[in-house]
């Protein structure tokens, strides 16, 4: 049942047309039913032809015995003597002379049975043998099909045997059954020791075949014709239904449905066939009836919503450009003051302890001058990072592409963190092969390595080591930063790129990372926190080989 579900499933995805899938799927159950149908016929008709020669050979039988019989009952009878026929000689008496001269042969119910079986095989009717396991005479030998039938019948086997056998590329139906001895039997045959009920012999009875067969075979070639011509007229009828009662209103509600794709009203049923197709007809008319109302709704909302998206869309285009222009402003008006105190701090810082050599509040002073140029250079910091992100988020950020060696690029990133590094006893081990060249912007590349290496520093507790490591696979070079510190947590891994987020107090604008992602993504690259990671966290970015600029 499932094959033939599986089946029926492959059969309906076929792309031909349905009046083609009708007719092959109706001549196929057609066929298949008619197949089996004529089998089971066939093989009844052939049961009945054999019947029927079975029943010829019976009564073959019966009529031999009938006339042995009688023969015997009358103590054998006598045929007056022509030039062809010899006298018996098993027979004590086998010749009679009558007053007049004419002489006359003895014949036995054997010799009957023989003469009778010749002429009728002459004849190309039948034939039959007369035949024993105790011969009187050698001419009546049994074949490996009677030798085999008599031994049967003397255990007491069975009491008949038939077989249809080929003889010379002829087939043949043979039967043969016993002859029990009775008391006109023992004329004959009392000195062989039979007594009345012995099985004497038994009589074969060969019938040719020719006829029943070629009656088989005619009869098979009716069932086909008939079969043929039923199915042939079947699939005519069920064609002509099939296209008239569904394929032509099909095709009409197909029309109808799309003279309603190119925006033509249907209004009435073009289906007019009283049946279920009429009613899917009506229904697909009440059905763009209502689309059509539908879409003349769904039309004006759309277009007031697209009114009022588009004034929607102006005001954020405009407010987009005073906030970029207000960042560019502001971030350059800061940059300028910024940087200006920050070389007042450094100038003070040179010339205040030789200015206030002898006052006692030189310390103080240089305190505060070192507080203001940290937080001069934070503020720096800052406005570098925004407008750094702002170019990144508008699509305005310019790559400046080189050959450059990654290994020398990262040990001159570690030699920068190297003061800070000292001072908490922080080593950095760096794992990579020593000619890995990729083609990228050397500055954005560093400022990438410089904000995972600060965030590694941060994090990382005194004494411990930071693990730089770099790999080469399938054309693109992969780093990894790994630290010994407290981890990031899983619920946090996808947020720490986020704009202004921060993983606890440490120092920091929160901007790092993300322009980090917005480097390496602009390099066609990748960054992610990696997973499984034994102790601490491990950021890893992936850049080409061979970056082709846009």
């Amino acid at each position: 049942m499932q094959s033939l579900t599986v089946l029926l499933k492959k059969f309906r995805a076929l792309k031909i047309s349905l009046s083609l899938k009708f007719v092959i799927g109706v001549a196929s159950a057609l066929m298949l039913t008619m197949a089996i149908t004529l089998y089971f016929i066939d093989k009844n008709h052939k049961k009945l032809v054999i019947e029927q020669v079975d029943q010829q050979a019976r009564a073959l039988f019966r009529q031999v015995v009938l006339t042995r019989r009688w023969i015997a009952d009358h103590g054998g009878i006598f045929i007056e003597k022509v030039p062809w026929n010899e006298p018996s000689p098993y027979l004590a008496e086998p010749e009679i002379i009558d007053v007049q001269g004419r002489k006359y042969i003895k014949q036995t119910p054997a010799m009957v049975t023989k003469e009778l079986s010749k002429y009728a095989r002459e004849k190309g009717l039948y034939w039959f043998n007369i035949t024993s396991l105790k011969l009187v005479n050698p001419a009546n030998a049994p074949d490996e099909f009677e030798r085999s039938a008599l031994h049967s019948f003397e255990t007491g086997q069975v009491k008949e045997v038939s077989k249809i056998s080929n003889i010379e590329s002829n087939y043949f139906y043979r039967y043969i059954a016993p002859l029990y001895i009775e008391e006109s039997c023992l004329q004959c045959h009392s000195h062989q020791g039979y007594k009345v009920g012995d099985v004497r012999g038994a009589i074969s009875v060969t019938i040719p075949m020719e006829s029943a067969l070629s009656m088989i075979k005619s009869g098979r070639r009716g069932l086909l014709l008939v079969s043929g011509v039923t199915i042939s007229v079947l699939m005519i009828v069920l064609y002509i239904m099939m296209k008239e009662l569904v394929l032509r209103p099909i095709h009409q509600l197909k029309t109808s449905i799309e003279d309603f794709s190119i925006g033509k009203n249907t209004q009435t049923a073009t289906v007019l066939t009283g049946d279920e197709l009429e009613v899917l007809g009506n229904s697909f008319v009440e059905m763009s009836k209502t689309l059509t109302e539908y879409h003349a709704d769904l039309e004006k909302k759309v277009q007031l919503a697209t009114q009022s998206l588009e004034q929607a869309n102006a005001r954020l285009t405009e407010l987009n450009e005073k906030k970029s222009d207000f960042i560019a402003q502001i971030s350059h008006e800061l940059r300028t003051p910024m940087t200006s105190i920050k070389g007042a701090m450094e100038y003070l810082t040179a010339k205040v302890p030789k200015i206030a050599q002898r006052s006692s509040d030189t310390q103080d002073i240089m305190e505060f001058l070192d507080v203001i140029k940290k937080n001069a250079d934070r503020l720096i910091r800052m406005v570098n990072d925004t407008l750094d992100l702002e170019r990144i988020e508008s699509g305005m950020f310019d790559l400046q592409y080189e050959n450059i060696n990654l290994l020398s690029l990262i040990k001159e990133v570690v030699i920068s963190f190297q003061s800070t590094t000292n001072e908490r006893d922080i080593t950095f081990k760096i794992v990579s092969s020593p000619d890995i060249y990729v083609h990228a912007d050397q500055d954005r590349i560093g400022q990438v390595l410089i904000n995972l290496m600060s965030n590694a520093i941060n994090f990382s507790p005194d004494g411990s080591e930071i693990l730089i490591s770099v790999s080469v696979s399938q054309g693109k070079a992969t780093v990894t930063v790994t630290d010994e510190g407290p981890g990031i947590p899983e619920g946090i891994r996808e947020k720490i790129f986020d704009k202004f987020y921060k993983v606890g107090e440490k120092p920091g604008t929160g901007l790092g990372l993300a322009i980090s992602k917005g480097i390496i993504e602009a390099h066609k690259g990748e960054i992610r926190v990696l997973r499984n990671v034994q102790k601490g966290s491990a950021i890893s970015f992936t850049i080409p080989l061979d970056n082709k600029p846009e």
